[in-house]
């Protein structure tokens, strides 16, 4: 059990903590809004599923290449304004300015010039937010060099980010209200605008309060201009080689892969169990359970998940913490078994609690809603009656463990692995690149899971058009949902089993690195 004492020249002040933690919400904002607007391609402006397909595919390529480029840059940049700073603020403003106007299309326009118009400002509005987000994520790593305030620091940013998935799956609820927007292409142009403005008046936040490590007597950096753009490339892949021979790193990698595209792959899957099993195809009935399940778990994670991650990891350190956290949303997927169960649900819905439930919640929206219909805001509203499926909270104060420990301690554990890559490689230090590398992966790990989890909806015998579906699917579809992220995440758990970058390495390490740099 740790009794360290962060030293307060290594704490990072609240405001600094806020204006990174701004900054995180931005991150997850843009891209969860974009996955949420991505179905009005369809409904809204008429674009063909498979070209629908192609938008979503082929601006990511670019993006995965995008990355470990801007990661390379940002760590060998020479500037009065630091080496991340410039590139947050210019990336804050053109992902906020290219995501508002690549929604604003019309359905009188031809496909094909909706198709070419998206994709083009698609890649404009990606290439914004890499400049933005990487620099961002190295720049966490070099705010503070102390163990745990790493963790405080990530888990702080980790809940900003929670709490735009509070907000992203009530997009489409609002979008689609005719009482909110006359039709959902109004509502998209609209509220993509509104979107990109708060993106970014909160994006430049972290380039102007946020402070990194002092950079003016780093050693070695390279030349970057067109002149050594060959030289370059060559030393950006021997980066990126010299990266994935950090064994920890390789590590942090795999766990993530694991954890988070095996919840990737069945994570649409919850919806379609509530409105095909639950209410059996009716999306009218379902109502707003899918997102209110979506908000509860987010905010579960924020507030609850996070701080108790927080302490795991301060008490008995990273790699534990990882390993209990994990643990605990394996028992999260298992119990979704009896949480999406109708027969559950009914009996339950025969007890005092789900008496009381129902009374309570159906007060606080027998209060409300006259104002929410007031202001066209009907959609937040909730049919607390007899037959609400109240069970279906059940496993989420154990499943949000699963992403609320997995993010939160993997960017702190992903500083520490900056700090051994120094010590062994010497500078510059290159938080950019190990932070594009480790979300690299990321990306491609989400494009593999989204196929498989197509893939698995195929095998189970899941047809997307039809009214209902068999018991046989429901049941496979069930089943799938609890063993794909069980499975990944034990495998995961091994995985960090061996992970041999303790707190007391981590803090000999720190050590040499002050008094190789003078510091001490």
């Amino acid at each position: 059990m740790s009794k360290y004492k962060t030293p307060k020249k290594d704490k990072v002040p609240f405001f600094e903590k806020m204006a990174f933690g701004s900054g995180h919400f931005v991150i997850n904002m843009l891209p969860g809004a974009l996955g949420f607007f991505m179905f009005f391609l369809l409904t809204a402006f008429g674009i063909d599923p498979l070209y629908a397909g192609i938008l979503g595919a082929l601006p990511r390529l670019f993006d995965a290449i995008s990355d470990p480029i801007m990661g390379f840059i940002s760590d060998n940049t020479k500037s009065r304004w630091g080496r991340r700073r410039p590139y947050i603020f210019v990336g804050a403003i053109l992902s906020g300015v290219f995501f508002a106007l690549s929604w604003q299309m019309y359905p009188e326009n031809s496909q094909l010039y909706n198709f070419w118009y998206f994709l083009i400002l698609s890649i404009f509005f990606l290439a914004g937010n890499t400049m933005f987000a990487t620099p961002l994520v190295g720049l966490g790593y070099e705010m503070t060099p102390d163990y745990n305030e790493r963790t405080r620091l990530m888990a702080f940013a980790n809940t900003m980010g929670q709490i735009a998935w509070m907000i992203v799956p009530w997009f489409w609820v609002i979008i689609a209200d005719p009482q909110v927007y006359a039709a959902q292409d109004v509502g998209v142009r609209e509220m993509s605008i509104t979107v990109g403005a708060i993106c970014i008046v909160l994006g430049i936040l972290p380039a102007i309060f946020c402070k990194g490590i002092d950079s003016s007597k780093m050693e070695n950096r390279k030349e970057i201009n067109f002149h050594t753009l060959a030289k370059n490339v060559k030393e950006l892949w021997e980066g990126i080689k010299m990266v994935f021979q950090n064994k920890p790193f390789v590590k942090l990698c795999g766990a993530t892969f694991l954890v988070f595209n095996g919840f990737q792959m069945v994570a649409a899957f919850s919806v379609y169990i509530i409105v095909f099993y639950m209410f059996n195809g009716s999306y009218e009935n379902a109502g707003t359970w899918p997102a209110w399940f979506s908000t509860i778990t987010a905010v579960m994670t924020a507030f609850v998940v996070i701080p108790i991650v927080t302490w795991l990891a301060n008490t008995f350190g990273k790699r534990k913490a990882f390993i209990i956290s994990t643990a605990l949303s394996i028992i999260g997927y298992i119990l979704k078994w009896w949480g999406f169960s109708n027969e559950l649900n009914a009996s339950f819905n025969e007890t005092q609690l789900a008496a009381f439930l129902n009374s309570l919640v159906g007060s606080i929206f027998n209060f409300l809603n006259p104002m929410l219909e007031s202001l066209g805001m009907s959609w937040f509203s909730i049919d607390a009656s007899a037959g609400a499926p109240w069970l279906i909270f059940l496993p989420i104060p154990f499943m949000a463990f699963g992403l609320g420990g997995l993010f939160t301690l993997m960017m702190s554990m992903t500083a520490d692995v900056c700090d051994l890559d120094e010590l062994k490689n010497g500078m510059p230090r290159k938080e950019g690149t190990y932070g594009a590398i480790y979300w690299w992966m990321v990306k491609i790990g989400q494009s593999v899971a989204l196929f498989l989890g197509g893939l698995v909806l195929k095998l189970v015998g899941f047809v997307s058009d039809a009214p209902t579906q068999t018991a046989d699917t429901m049941f496979s579809l069930r089943i799938a949902d609890i063993v794909i992220p069980s499975v990944t995440a034990a495998i995961a758990i091994w995985v960090m089993y061996s992970y041999s970058l303790t707190e007391a390495r981590a803090r000999e390490i720190k050590k040499e690195l002050e008094a190789r740099r003078g510091e001490l």
